[in-house]
């Protein structure tokens, strides 16, 4: 609406040149009644001009009559009056001739005038200066200031004439100042104000040629809509309607009755709102183009292309309608006039094309088509008036976990409830579409306030976490937000959008529920990954990989149990490689299950070489149990390393049953089958049922250090979550290990709290294979901290 109505007030282009008069130029302004609008105005104040000359005239000689012959300023004077005259007379002619449209000669001719005034007024200076004194001179500036500047007001019409005058008396006067009174200052300050004179003059002129252009096109557009007015009025698909200014019918047009289904007499100064609101006008349920209506009509402000239901004959139709406010000469309002039509048939035909092509089918939201087609006219929007757009794109969080666990069809239910929500936030500025999947996007036209938009996301994020009753489950997810603001983030709608998923990226990376702003170093990141994502995947190949082994004891004894192998990347470019860095992009990349087989394996040949009573523990991916295969993976490690099956320990999350319907229980029961040990790691920390663990047969539950920080610390919500895991392991014949334990203080509380093993930096950090092998050979009666 802002941009729309910038375009259409936005002052013309005008040519400095073609307002001078000095060439007409060849685009679409019609200059004839322009320049006749310029002759016009010069003419209005001829007669005031010319009775200006004649007092500047006069004022002259009665200063220089002391000083210069009488007969001399006689004769100038009689010579001042008659040019004078002449022009005068002869612009009051040319107004005559130049009634609708001037040509380029009527104004060109005018410098004419200019040249003979100028070299009139330069005589006093030039011609007499010699002989006057400072006050004479001084007296003489005076004089021709003023009238040099009643010509910059009176004859800005015409700038050239009046800028070619104004300039030949200002220097004149400006030379006898500087070498009649020798005064070069006042010479310069002639000089300066025959300038400001000159700019005034021409901005003046400017401003008088603008004010025509909107004149004329003002006309143009109302012949315009004249000519359609009555079009409209000849045809049978639309009408004509009317109101005053208490909002009641006027002569209500026949074919407006018609449509209605009723007699014009009958609606004639009836309400226009009661007449179309039909039915519904007792019961007060307005439909919402009807309130659009009145609040426009309340407002006084035109309006166009508003849709509202109307019902004829018990049935319901779409009117589009247009109008605008009328106001009498006085400016009074009275009331407005406007024009209708039946889109019905072209509504319903547009709305089935419109949906199918640019809206989801399971929220109505618009779809990805439809926001890639809003942003990049906002886009569009934003350059063309140096404005400010942006694009948010929402991915909901834990909404994975709803589908797997509770089906598609409730997942289908939530994203609906999902868009009501989102819907209920946005306003005119903002559109809200969904991009397929989980994903959301908010394209916001105007962007200025960037607090506001920033709210927007907080907003978005918080009303999105409130829990969702669905078919009797009550739900909670939440939302990660990614923003980017356009241009600066991005100067097209494709390089905007991937501005926001990196944004988003980083959000989703931050754990989710947060919004981030794009910033220039994502990029960076991105290709960061890019780059390591290459080079992971020949990582094994090229011999990048190795594996670190962090003891793991027994709480009361300090006897050495087993290690966990962690998988560690050392690149020759990269260097170390963090596994927080490339685990997940690995779980992204769909490499994680190459990378947990040649962990396995690895790990497997080297257990073998370890003491009979050491385990080896290894980390396993949901994707690997996910997959059937790795069952006959597990065995054929244990087969070629020659481990027994009960000296391996696989470690899996509770992320593995998150999925329903998949083989990862099938897989887990057969690898228990081969006598494999299984440990719940991180339990508490994720989505924890107690459902799994009765179904599966894990031999230990692995207690997250942030529960072992949080009771070192006297957290007492931790204490009692380490002491509800320890007694449900109790229950049912599991082990417990406390992992993080890094002070002797905490070895104690955890051995207290009745944990059986412990891991942590206190016994131990990840050791090469070299020390791991040499601790799990020597077997150490007791294994403490140094």
């Amino acid at each position: 609406m802002t941009s729309q109505t910038n375009s259409q007030f936005a002052k013309p282009r005008i040519d400095a040149r073609a307002l001078l008069g000095l060439y007409d130029p060849a685009d679409t302004t019609d200059w004839g009644p322009i320049r006749a609008a310029q002759m016009h105005a010069g003419s209005q104040l001829a007669l005031f001009m010319l009775g200006a000359n004649v007092v500047g005239a006069a004022l002259v000689v009665l200063i220089l009559a002391p000083l210069v012959p009488l007969w001399q300023l006689a004769s100038w004077s009689a010579v001042a009056a008659a040019v004078a005259s002449a022009v005068a007379f002869r612009r009051l002619a040319v107004r005559n001739g130049t009634g609708t449209t001037a040509t380029l000669a009527h104004v060109r001719d005018t410098v004419l005038d200019g040249v003979s005034l100028g070299a009139v007024w330069s005589v006093p200076p030039l011609a007499f200066g010699y002989a006057a004194d400072a006050n004479a001179i001084l007296g003489l500036w005076t004089v021709l200031s003023l009238l040099m500047t009643a010509s910059a007001v009176a004859m800005a019409a015409l700038p050239l004439a009046t800028i070619v005058f104004v300039s030949i008396v200002g220097v004149s006067m400006a030379a006898t100042l500087a070498l009649g009174i020798g005064s070069p200052v006042l010479a310069g300050a002639a000089l300066l104000f025959t300038l400001l004179l000159t700019m005034a003059t021409f901005a003046r002129g400017k401003a008088l040629v603008v004010i025509r252009a909107g004149e004329m096109a003002i006309a143009e557009r109302d012949e315009t809509v004249s000519l359609l007015l009555r079009e409209f009025e000849e045809s049978g698909s639309d009408w004509l309607w009317e109101i005053d200014a208490q909002r009641r019918v006027v002569r209500a047009n026949p074919r407006f009755a018609v449509s209605l289904g009723v007699d014009p007499k009958a609606i004639n100064g009836m309400p226009i709102l009661e007449v179309l609101a039909g039915p519904t006008w007792e019961a007060g349920n307005f439909a919402a183009g009807l309130r659009e209506l009145a609040e426009k009509l309340k407002a006084r402000e035109p309006f166009r292309d508003l849709l509202l239901p109307v019902y004829v004959d018990g049935a319901e139709r779409w009117w589009e309608m247009a109008a605008s406010p009328r106001f009498d000469d006085r400016g009074a309002f009275r009331g407005f006039r406007g024009v209708g039509s039946d889109v019905t048939e072209q509504r319903e035909s547009a709305d089935k094309i419109n949906k199918m092509a640019r809206f989801d089918t399971l929220t109505g939201l618009p779809n990805r088509l439809f926001i890639n087609e809003a942003l990049a006219k906002a886009m569009d929007e934003a350059e063309k008036w140096g404005a400010r757009c942006a694009f948010m794109m929402i991915d909901l969080d834990r909404f994975k976990a709803v589908n797997d666990t509770l089906g598609h069809p409730i997942g289908d239910r939530l994203l609906g409830r999902v868009s009501e929500r989102l819907q209920q936030l946005i306003t005119e500025n903002e559109m809200i579409g969904r991009l397929g999947g989980d994903e959301f996007a908010v394209v916001i036209g105007d962007a200025s306030d960037t607090a506001r938009v920033e709210r927007l996301a907080h907003t978005i994020i918080e009303t999105l976490s409130r829990p969702y009753e669905v078919d009797q489950h009550t739900l909670y997810i939440g939302a990660s937000v990614g923003l980017a603001i356009g241009p600066r983030d991005g100067r097209t709608a494709e390089m905007l959008i991937r501005s926001a998923d990196l944004a988003l990226y980083r959000s989703k990376d931050a754990g989710g529920g947060v919004f981030h702003a794009y910033e220039p170093q994502l990029h960076m990141a991105a290709e960061e990954r890019r780059v390591l994502e290459i080079a992971l995947r020949t990582a094994v190949e090229n011999n990048q990989m190795h594996l670190n082994y962090q003891p793991v004891v027994d709480a009361a004894s300090g006897q050495l149990m087993g290690f966990e192998a962690l998988l560690r990347w050392t690149h020759p470019e990269f260097g170390n490689v963090s596994p927080a860095k490339f685990v997940p992009l690995a779980e992204d990349a769909r490499l994680i299950g190459h990378l947990g087989e040649w962990v396995l394996r690895a790990a497997c040949d080297e257990a073998a070489r370890w003491d009979s009573s050491i385990r080896v523990a290894v980390n396993v991916s949901p994707e690997q149990l996910h997959n059937p295969a790795f069952v006959g993976v597990v065995a054929q490690a244990l087969a070629q390393s020659g481990l027994p099956a009960d000296r391996l320990e696989l470690e899996v999350t509770e992320s593995v049953f998150m999925r329903e319907g998949t083989a990862a229980v099938q897989v887990l029961d057969k690898i228990l089958d081969l006598g494999v040990r299984l440990s719940l790691d991180d339990f508490g920390t994720g989505y924890s049922s107690l459902g799994y663990l009765s179904r599966t047969r894990f031999s230990s539950i692995k207690i997250d250090r942030s529960f072992v920080q949080g009771a070192s610390k006297g957290t007492k919500e931790a204490i009692a979550i380490i002491r509800a895991v320890v007694a449900l392991a109790d229950s049912l014949g599991m082990a417990t290990t406390a992992e993080g334990v890094e002070t002797e203080d905490e070895h104690h509380m955890v051995q207290a709290l009745g944990c059986t093993k412990v891991q942590g930096y206190y016994f131990g950090r990840p050791l090469p294979v070299e020390e791991a092998r040499g601790l799990a050979i020597r077997r150490p009666g007791n294994y403490a901290a140094a």
